[in-house]
């Protein structure tokens, strides 16, 4: 497994450990993880933390070309919001988990020139089907139904 989505499916792990929806997140530029996060809108009362919203904040402030030259890895196909922020700062290719229990703003993304990478892992199925299962209150949440 690529070491970028296993320190994402980590990141998930941390946050379904924490009482959070296990989805998580991390930016990479040249090699290097700058920002790492997971879904935390339950631990922190959030509407917006969301795994990828959480890597980019804990990623801090760059130059706009640090974002062009980096990839986006999440556990999850992401959101319309997490969706317009990669599109916000210009992050060229995203790398999804899975996409089989949610699917987010794929074609957007696609439309508008962003290279993604769906590689179906079966470990981040399972934790979304396991999590939706036991808790489709709190997923419907996070997703606005």
């Amino acid at each position: 497994m690529d070491a970028f989505l296993a320190a994402a499916i980590e990141q998930a792990q941390k946050g379904l450990n924490e009482g959070g929806i296990p989805i998580g997140s991390v930016l990479v530029h040249q090699g290097n993880i700058i920002g790492a996060g997971h879904n935390r809108r339950v631990q922190q009362g959030s509407s917006i933390l969301h795994g990828e919203m959480d890597a980019l904040e804990n990623a801090g402030r760059h130059p706009a070309r640090v974002y062009k030259e980096s990839v986006l890895y999440t556990t999850l196909s992401p959101c319309a919001m997490c969706s317009g922020a990669i599109l916000l700062y210009g992050i060229p290719k995203v790398i999804i988990g899975e996409n089989q229990t949610f699917m987010g703003e794929e074609t957007l993304l696609r439309s508008r020139g962003v290279e993604l990478e769906v590689v179906q892992d079966p470990t981040c199925v399972q934790l979304m089907q396991d999590f939706i299962r036991q808790h489709p209150e709190l997923w419907n949440e996070d997703i606005g139904e």
